[in-house]
């Protein structure tokens, strides 16, 4: 997606059919043709005759990690789509939600759908913020340049309704730098216990610029494990997806990485728990939180 694209306003309307904020979402983008659906799984009975479900489209099955801090998500795409998510009722336990997307103008079709569940299995793999339940990664059919500039359309709005859902997942830390203002956010730096790392506040949270270092798995301390267990996860989980590779007695990022705030990046790369407000400070010296507290006015 073009920066400049993320930067232009628009709104979002979502509809709520039966009255509960917990229940079905029906997702509509100003100057969009595209509609999405989130359904839970307790009520996807109630909510498979869904006219849009009988349409060409792509979809996420997303649910908590059972032995990860990350979501579990497979992507996947059906021509229609009903009759895959009946199939994923009985044969994936792992999800709680189903997000899908199709087109109100009936424009997309199988092989747009296919190029999207490609390029979407592509983003998160890239991102590393989930868990993949997908076995491999679909190649992307042939498409005609008209075609591929459309299915690339449809995933930019795609894209920019799914963080506004809960559902920010594929954008690598790159990305969300390159989206933020340099007014925005300052290089930031953490320099403790013998690791030095880089990074910067952005709106999706906070970004630690690679090749930023984290201590060893040694020297992670024991409240952490007994006390933070989802941040020690966490690391466990970069640790997996080489996005902490090993480095000597340390680890290093291996990319740019989006972490949700930067008391959890620094908690990460310290392998402590960590104030990042404090522990996070720019070249003289200055703090996260005097920084914040100064753009607020404060």
């Amino acid at each position: 997606m073009s920066v400049s694209a993320q930067r232009r306003g628009f709104s979002v309307n979502v509809f709520l059919p039966t009255g509960d904020p917990q229940g079905l979402k029906v997702v509509e983008k100003s100057n969009w043709t595209g509609r999405g659906l989130v359904i839970p799984k307790a009520i996807f009975g109630t909510s498979r005759q869904r006219e849009e479900l009988s349409r060409t489209g792509v979809y996420l099955l997303v649910g908590p990690g059972e032995t990860s801090a990350m979501p579990i998500v497979y992507v996947g795409e059906g021509d229609p789509v009903r009759p895959r998510l009946e199939q994923h009722v009985s044969k994936k336990d792992f999800w709680t939600h189903a997000v899908v997307f199709t087109s109100k103008d009936s424009n997309l079709n199988k092989a747009h759908v296919q190029h999207l569940e490609a390029r979407l299995v592509q983003l998160a793999s890239a991102a590393k913020r989930c868990v993949l339940d997908n076995g491999n990664s679909p190649a992307p059919p042939s498409l005609s340049e008209v075609d591929v500039a459309m299915a690339e359309g449809f995933l930019d709005d795609v894209l920019l309704c799914l963080p506004i859902l809960g559902y920010g997942l594929f954008e690598t830390g790159s990305e969300a730098v390159a989206a933020a203002p340099l007014a925005e956010g300052e290089d930031l730096h953490l320099t403790a216990k013998g690791i030095e790392a880089r990074g910067r506040e952005v709106a999706a949270g906070f970004v630690v610029f690679r090749d930023s270092g984290a201590v060893g798995s040694s020297r992670v301390t024991a409240s952490l494990q007994t006390h933070m267990s989802s941040v020690k996860d966490l690391r466990d989980e970069l640790i997996r997806q080489k996005v902490l590779v090993p480095q000597e007695d340390a680890y290093v990022l291996s990319q740019d990485y989006v972490f949700s705030s930067p008391s959890t990046a620094a908690a990460v790369l310290l392998g402590r728990s960590a104030n990042g407000r404090t522990e996070w400070k720019t070249c003289d010296g200055r703090t996260l939180k005097e920084l914040q507290e100064a753009a607020a006015g404060l």
